[in-house]
């Protein structure tokens, strides 16, 4: 029997749309839930076991003072990618959480910013059968000019949700 949870559910209904709004019906559902994203327009460009991908344009309500897509906004985005790959694959018994993040800014971002965070299946094995355990999610983010622009550690946990 395949594995699914509520999000997988949601992103298999959406993934059966034509392909031309399915990102943006991704991105309206997730931003209805998890309202930062809602508000930043995150778009959610593809969403799966293995990987997430999120970006986010240049555009005012995201810029810092000198114009580039804000750090706060690069971090919420990483933090974005890697918390939907957890959630696609941990079990609606337990309740994922962000523990650690580190971010190292390593140059200016030209234009807009994405986001991509991958699982291995080894990775995906331990969080769908260890009742309790935690992981660092692997996540690259680029700019518009597809060089990478921070270096981050995203360390996510997962625990039993309370009954």
């Amino acid at each position: 029997m395949a594995f699914s949870n509520r999000v997988s559910k949601m992103v298999s209904k959406i993934n059966g749309l034509p392909e031309f709004i399915r990102s943006w019906a991704l991105s309206k559902a997730v931003g209805s839930i998890v309202k930062m994203v809602g508000y930043l327009k995150i778009k959610i460009e593809s969403m799966d076991f293995n990987q997430v991908v999120v970006s986010v344009p240049n555009k005012k309500r995201v810029q810092n003072h000198i114009g580039g897509v804000h750090a706060c906004c690069t971090a919420t985005l990483a933090e974005t990618a890697t918390g939907l790959v957890i959630g696609m694959n941990v079990p609606d018994s337990s309740l994922n959480l962000l523990k650690s993040m580190k971010i190292t800014y390593q140059k200016r971002s030209t234009g807009g910013v994405k986001a991509v965070a991958t699982l291995s299946d080894e990775q995906i094995q331990s969080v769908r059968t260890v009742e309790k355990g935690e992981l660092l999610v692997p996540v690259v983010v680029t700019d518009e000019t597809g060089e990478e622009i921070v270096a981050c550690e995203m360390l996510w946990a997962w625990i039993p949700k309370k009954r």
